[in-house]
């Protein structure tokens, strides 16, 4: 990137506004998100997230394309790769003293802790009330990950119970469900928590939620899929809803099961990951 579009780049996301509107973004990425649940998420008045897109767009930090009769904004990952570059490389000149304190090791490069470890991949998933979604992706991610995997599920405003038509889809499949219950998220950020390798959040509210950088720089993915809760009719039409979330999670989970860990390096796990959750195929 050169100094003309780094200057720009930085004058544009040194406002607060716009800054947070770029963070919520990157926290979808690389899918794009609705002007209306942007200024939801961030309780913004409309006007002013417009004035902040378009600043945005106009400094190639922020795309935009339509679905439908929809806009949808997204993080231009190149143009944030080139200033994060420019930043680091070129100002910081790639000074070990200025980049090693931000880089925390990766969980595959650290030495392993006292933990007795059973599984190749720790893996949490992330939603607001912990009470269907993630419940859904913990039980599926443990029956159907091969020994591989040690599946968790975490909400950001979890309530006290899991919900019936979830639990109820989960043991008509087969899954134990003696052991699911809701959980908060800040129960895996305490210090000697463990590191996970993966965090993915399966609903917009929970990718919406600021969160603190994860230990051990997890892949992250957003999977987000409608809330079955929010589902209306009879408990016959609600447990219909319920079924094809559980079916649209299987699908992606299945997928990422599947995935040759062993072969792909860091930036094409990502792509797989990402992939998974923008695979309609997958999520419907």
């Amino acid at each position: 990137m050169d100094k003309n579009s780094a200057a720009h780049a930085f004058a544009t996301l040194g406002h607060s506004g716009r800054l947070a509107v770029f963070r919520l973004l990157m926290r979808f990425a690389p899918q794009g998100v609705r002007p209306t649940e942007i200024a939801e998420a961030l309780g913004m008045k409309q006007n002013t997230l417009s004035h902040h897109l378009a600043d945005l767009t106009a400094s190639d930090l922020v795309g935009v394309n339509r679905q439908g009769r929809s806009l949808y904004y997204s993080v231009d990952l190149d143009t944030t790769e080139g200033l994060i570059g420019y930043l680091a490389l070129d100002v910081g000149r790639a000074r070990p003293d200025l980049l090693a304190p931000l880089l925390s090791p990766r969980k595959d490069a650290a030495p392993m802790d006292s933990r007795t470890r059973d599984t190749d991949f720790d893996v949490l998933f992330i939603c607001s009330g912990n009470s269907a979604r993630s419940i859904f992706a913990e039980a599926l991610l443990r029956d159907l990950g091969k020994g591989k995997f040690q599946a968790f599920s975490a909400g950001t405003r979890p309530g006290s119970e899991l919900n019936p038509f979830a639990l109820e889809i989960l043991k008509r499949n087969g899954h134990d469900i003696s052991g699911l219950r809701s959980k908060h998220i800040s129960k895996f950020q305490q210090p000697g928590s463990i590191v996970m390798d993966f965090v993915f959040t399966v609903c917009d509210t929970a990718a919406a939620e600021e969160c603190p950088p994860w230990p051990g720089q997890p892949i992250t993915g957003h999977w987000g899929l409608p809330d079955p809760v929010k589902a209306t009719g009879t408990d016959a039409q609600k447990a219909l809803v319920f079924a094809q979330t559980y079916a649209a999670l299987r699908r992606r989970i299945a997928a990422f099961v599947e995935l040759p860990f062993g072969s792909l390096s860091r930036l094409s796990l990502q792509s797989r990951v990402d992939a998974i959750g923008a695979d309609q195929t997958a999520g419907t």
